[in-house]
């Protein structure tokens, strides 16, 4: 039962900081010449390479903090502070300057291929993805758990996958007022894990 509520909680945090609903319109923006099959193929580039980002910063998110003396009680704190900023913007249906920023977007749109920079660093797995994927790693009690949270990472590229590609076929059909319903949502979810990261953090630092 623990193991199910990690990967729960684990599912629901990637997938709110990823947001790859909130970056369909952006995605659109940056890309009004190309072809639906050009943008299928950035679609599924940007995904398979955000998804190894996050695995690799969860693989090594440890052994970095301790070459830089840095605790996880500490990181946890900083890293629910970040991502209780990132789900603020999300609450109201934004995309985060955490995500992305003006500048890249403008940049995006004068790119031929946006696949690498900047849909999958840093709209997809910027500085609040990766966060969160080292916290995670750091809850993770054992190898299990380390195989169900790397599992993760990969069928949430996935889903944020298909969701670009039905956002590209249906593109048309796309109700704005149902994008902004999710995007509250997964801010509200969000809010409530960094709120749990925070305390988590404060509770190794100042209990234990």
């Amino acid at each position: 039962m623990e193991i199910l509520n990690f990967a729960l909680m684990s599912a629901g945090s990637l997938f709110a900081i990823i947001n790859p609903l909130a970056a369909v319109p952006t995605f659109f923006a940056m890309t009004p010449d190309n072809t639906e099959a050009e943008r299928v193929r950035m679609a599924r580039t940007a995904c398979f390479t955000a998804t190894g980002v996050l695995i690799v910063f969860a693989a090594t998110g440890n052994t970095l903090f301790s070459v830089f003396g840095i605790t996880i009680a500490a990181f946890q704190m900083a890293g629910g502070l970040l991502l209780l900023l990132v789900s603020l913007d999300n609450l109201r249906a934004k995309r985060s300057g955490v995500q992305e920023t003006e500048e890249e977007k403008i940049e995006g749109i004068a790119k031929a291929d946006i696949s690498i920079t900047p849909l999958a660093i840093p709209m997809l797995s910027g500085p609040g993805a990766i966060t969160t994927a080292i916290l995670l790693e750091s809850r993770a009690k054992n190898l299990v758990y380390d195989g169900v949270l790397f599992l993760l990472f990969l069928l949430v590229g996935f889903a944020s996958y298909l969701i670009f590609r039905i956002a590209i076929k249906k593109a048309p059909k796309i109700n704005p007022i149902a994008m902004n319903i999710t995007t509250r949502l997964m801010g509200l979810m969000l809010a409530a894990t960094a709120v749990q990261f925070i305390i988590d953090g404060a509770k190794k630092a100042f209990f234990h």
